[in-house]
């Protein structure tokens, strides 16, 4: 691919991230940028730099970024030149133009995927969207979700919490005009065939091109049957010419004279590429009279056969002839090398061959030398690699000498050392697991199949199940640590990890399987003999209700009741079943259980010593679940209660006391967020706020592992909500933002950027509004545009916004966007009332803006969610003032008592009082209190309001912020 212009500013930034492994969506995220611009910067980046694909791609750019950080990134030079099949190109190429999906098909070596590179870089320009390549080689698994995660990566499409990489992909790919080629498709075709029918079926302007050694038999494919390089013209072949280029390579060019001998001796190789390559390869020590000789031998041992299969008895010919000309101990390194599933280092190859580091690596340059492996230079050190057809001739070999065992035990260890090594993060960690992981999950494959490697097998799996989630592969990473657990052999171990399993599904928003793995804990736990191990596992499942959202289908309250009947029991009695007084309550389905056995009590329990502190932990996380459960501070539908609110609160008081003694942040984070939602529904916002920043501060210096994390992006989104309720809005954009930065949501933009949407719109900054919002549209758009509720909020503020800016195109759009989420009518009295007012309020319609905040104080305070109950009644009192209303303007006193603690809030209801007041300097004061709460919006209404000068001021603020003149039916 020839270089078409100079590398842009913007396409030197993306350069640099795809270069640190980042995804599209998490550059798009730190670019500020759309997942789409970023696709086009990559697909262009691909073409000017003439790299196949992203990893390749990735390896230039921190290449190129270690050589020189400030420098723009040098032109490759390709290793080999693609040499003739100008008719083949052509053929291939209007076939990619006019179908949807072609495979190439042909034996291996015969140049399949050499050919489907130059073609592609003939026919990119017709793809708007670019050409994507994508190499299965690594993949072990015929299963679709496997192969659609290698595309995904390939594509730079990052996992989605809660959703697996074949409805991603298609959901990323549904209205791009590409081409995406599979290379490779022959070992993986149950998993591709399916993948690229539902690719085409959902996605009509994408294209498929597939190279493989069988047809994968999908409906619509075209086959394309390569040939070997072209014989006719003997001397002037393409085939000879493939000869005399590589050879020449070697320093020692061909004579021209000898073209026909050349031609005589490609066509005893039936002219295929790969064995072509590796004969040149010997010429400068054996000659043509010796290339043939020996060649001779290895085609006679071959002969018979049907004439179909020549092509591969030439490869094979080739191979075996080459093979039989290394030294004995080249030969070993070849074939146990052949384990790795991508390029490795010189230590790995060690590890695998169980030979000294100095003579491996000397070894691998030898067979460098005779073109069996491919050399490359990366940040990291010298890297080597088989290509396929040489690596599956190397595995025969393996088997034949009967050393599988041992090389891939060599593998494994090397598999193990380097996973642990990557256990500490350093800054080129990307790039290193990346490399590895696909080795890592071959070796593990092997090691679950082998009695004798079980315990080592267990440890990888151990080790893997963390480093997926670090490099964010959360559907792996639980897969992993469930693997692990399975591999066991200490029960308690496997309970451990399956705790671990249940935070990262927690991550990726899946409630059911939290719930599921935090059963299968306890049953290990009992198993292990620890009870009140088992006993917080079950209280901890019992406590689903906190994440009652991210469920399918949730527990039935008195399913719940149940675990926590049984928690009670193992807790309290170890050997023996709990006494009736202490559980007979929880049991019954009661609305209020004590949990009152103390920790000494616990240890008589049947004679037996228990461990005070566990059984103090268990105790604690009783108590937590009886307040989740039994008092429903989140307002879990499944669980209406008519639990007085102080109690509501005292509970879950009691449960952050008991939680706070057991030292453990993360449980001590859980009762915590019981209490804020407690007191959030018993209307103490302020102390809600202030509970949630505490929270925050107790897991500011937690591990960055799956139980901190999930509890640090609840925490949040908590913080967020009730900084909202208590007027803190720039502790809310602050939140709001460390969640729209967090790298674990960086695929799913909206609820990333769900949060700070709201703090921003209620704050009026109408840029940061409009430029979050791009990535929440695209994103919740590649998402298929779910419905949930929890999203309504921000589309409300982003609706308001675009009607403050007379934008009512906009408007109309996002309008259409909230009525497709699905919201619940009681949120009409919430965030929509509070959004509504806001831009009647602009347009000069405070009767409308009355009418849509009618509720009193009283009826707002049950109807009204606790965070926009404030900013309601501070609405309605400033609606009222402006419309003159004198009965509705009596209101001013008890909602000046609701929203005590936020100052926004309170600062709307003095200037409502400021303007039945006419009192034009109490007016003004109130403009200062906005700009000190970083609400800029509110203090220019409040200047225009005043008129005079100040209403110039004001107006100027608007225009500014990017507002439409506002409409001020009064003037004071």
């Amino acid at each position: 691919m020839a270089v078409t212009s100079e590398i842009s500013t913007r396409e030197a930034e993306v350069l640099t991230l795809v270069g640190e492994y980042l995804s599209n969506a998490e550059i798009g995220a730190r670019l500020f940028i759309s997942v789409r611009t970023v696709e086009s910067h990559v697909s262009s980046l691909l073409r000017k730099l003439d790299m196949p694909d992203r990893r390749a791609l990735a390896l230039r750019a921190a290449a190129t970024r270690a050589a020189s950080p400030r420098s723009a990134p040098a032109l490759p030079k390709p290793l080999t030149s693609f040499i003739g099949r100008t008719g083949e190109r052509a053929e291939l190429a209007e076939l990619i133009k006019t179908q949807r999906q072609v495979t190439a098909v042909g034996p291996g070596g015969v140049g399949k995927t050499r050919l489907a590179l130059a073609v592609v870089a003939d026919v990119a320009a017709d793809f708007a969207d670019g050409v994507w390549f994508v190499d299965l080689v690594p993949i072990t698994s015929p299963d679709m979700c496997v192969v659609a995660g290698t595309v995904a990566m390939a594509l730079g499409i990052g996992e989605q919490p809660g959703r697996g990489f074949d409805r991603a992909v298609l959901a990323a790919l549904a209205d791009r005009n590409a081409l995406l080629v599979l290379d490779n498709c022959e070992h993986v075709r149950d998993g591709v065939a399916p993948f690229a029918e539902q690719l085409l079926a959902a996605c009509p302007g994408m294209s498929v091109l597939a190279t493989s050694r069988a047809r994968l038999m999908v409906p619509f494919e075209r086959v394309y049957t390569v040939p070997p390089m072209s014989l006719a013209g003997d001397g002037d072949s393409d085939a000879v010419a493939l000869f005399m280029d590589r050879a020449a390579a070697g320093g020692w060019p061909p004579n021209h004279a000898m073209r026909d001998q050349v031609a005589t001796f490609c066509e005893r190789l039936d002219g295929v590429a790969l064995a072509i390559e590796l004969a040149a390869a010997r010429w400068t020590t054996l000659g043509l009279d010796g290339l043939a000789a020996g060649l001779d031998d290895q085609l006679r041992m071959l002969a018979g056969g049907a004439r179909a299969d020549d092509r591969h008895r030439s490869v094979r010919a080739a191979l075996d002839w080459s093979h039989a000309l290394l030294e004995s101990e080249d030969r070993m390194l070849l074939r146990r090398i052949s384990v790795f599933m991508t390029s490795f280092p010189v230590e790995a190859a060690a590890d695998a061959a169980g030979l000294d580091k100095g003579a491996v690596a000397a070894g691998l340059a030898r067979l460098a030398e005779q073109s069996l492996l491919v050399v490359t230079d990366t940040p990291a050190g010298t890297q080597f690699r088989a290509l396929e057809t040489i690596r599956q001739y190397g595995l025969e070999q393996l088997e034949a000498a009967g050393e599988v065992t041992d090389a891939r035990a060599g593998h494994l260890r090397w598999c193990l050392a380097e996973a642990g090594d990557l256990s500490v993060v350093r800054a080129d960690w990307r790039a290193r697991f990346d490399a590895a992981a696909d080795d890592f999950r071959a070796a593990l494959g092997w090691a679950c199949e082998q009695p004798d490697h079980r315990s080592d097998a267990y440890g990888l799996a151990r080790l893997l199940a963390p480093l997926m989630f670090t490099r964010h592969l959360t559907g792996e990473s639980q897969w992993r640590y469930e693997q692990a657990a399975h591999l066991a052999d200490d029960p308690a171990a496997a309970a451990e990890l399956l705790r671990h399993a249940a935070a990262v599904a927690g991550c990726q928003g899946n409630g059911d399987d939290m719930y599921r793995l935090h059963n299968a804990a306890a049953e290990f736990a009992q198993r292990a003999g620890d009870s009140a191990a088992a006993s917080i596992d079950l209280a901890t499942a019992a406590s689903a209700y906190r994440f009652w959202g991210k469920f399918e289908r949730i527990p039935a309250r008195e399913d719940l009741v149940a675990l926590i009947a049984e928690a009670r029991r193992l807790a309290t009695a170890p050997t023996s079943a709990a006494p009736p007084d202490i559980t007979s309550d929880v049991a019954a389905g009661a609305d209020t259980a004590p949990a009152s056995a103390t920790p000494t009590d616990i240890a008589r329990a049947g004679g037996v010593t228990v461990d005070p502190a566990r059984a103090e932990a268990a105790r604690a996380a009783i108590a937590l679940a009886e307040t989740v459960v039994l008092a429903n501070p989140f307002g879990a539908p499944q669980c209406v209660t008519d639990v007085p609110a102080p109690e509501v609160v005292s509970s879950a008081e009691r449960a952050v006391e008991l939680m706070h003694g057991t030292r453990d942040p993360f449980a001590e984070s859980a009762a915590l967020d019981a209490l804020a939602a407690a007191q959030s529904r018993a209307g103490e916002l302020r102390a809600a706020a202030a509970t949630a920043r505490r929270r925050l501060r107790l897991l500011s210096t937690t591990p960055d592992n799956p139980a901190g994390t999930h509890e640090l992006i609840d925490a949040l989104g908590q913080a967020t909500e009730f900084g909202l309720g208590a007027g803190d809005l720039a502790g809310a954009r602050r939140w709001g933002r460390q969640l729209a930065e967090h790298p674990m949501l960086a695929e799913v933009g909206h609820t990333a950027t769900s949060r700070l949407l709201v703090a921003d719109a209620l704050a009026g900054n109408v840029d940061d509004v409009l430029a979050h919002s791009a990535r929440f549209l695209e994103a919740w758009h590649r998402e298929e545009r779910p419905a949930r509720a929890a999203l309504g909020a921000a589309v409300a503020g982003v609706r308001m916004i675009h009607g403050l800016r007379d934008d009512y195109d906009a408007e109309r759009e996002w309008t259409g966007v909230l009525q497709q989420l699905g919201t619940p009518a009681t949120d009409a009295d919430g965030y929509q009332a509070v959004f509504d007012a806001l831009l009647m309020l602009h347009h000069g319609q405070p009767e409308d803006a009355l009418e849509r905040t009618e509720l009193t104080p009283a009826e707002a305070r049950t109807r009204v969610t606790g965070a926009w109950l404030p900013w309601y009644l501070a609405l309605h009192a400033e609606a009222a003032a402006l419309t003159g209303n004198t009965t509705t303007s009596g209101d001013l006193a008890p909602a000046r008592t609701e929203v005590t603690g936020n100052p926004v809030a309170t600062a709307i209801i003095d200037r409502a009082e400021a303007l039945l007041a006419k009192d034009r300097d109490q007016l003004l004061s109130t403009a200062t209190t906005f700009e000190a709460a970083g609400c800029v919006y509110q203090s220019a209404r409040t200047r225009i309001l005043a008129g005079g000068a100040e209403a110039a001021e004001g107006a100027a603020m608007l225009t500014t912020l990017g507002v439409a003149p506002m409409t001020a039916l009064v003037h004071l």
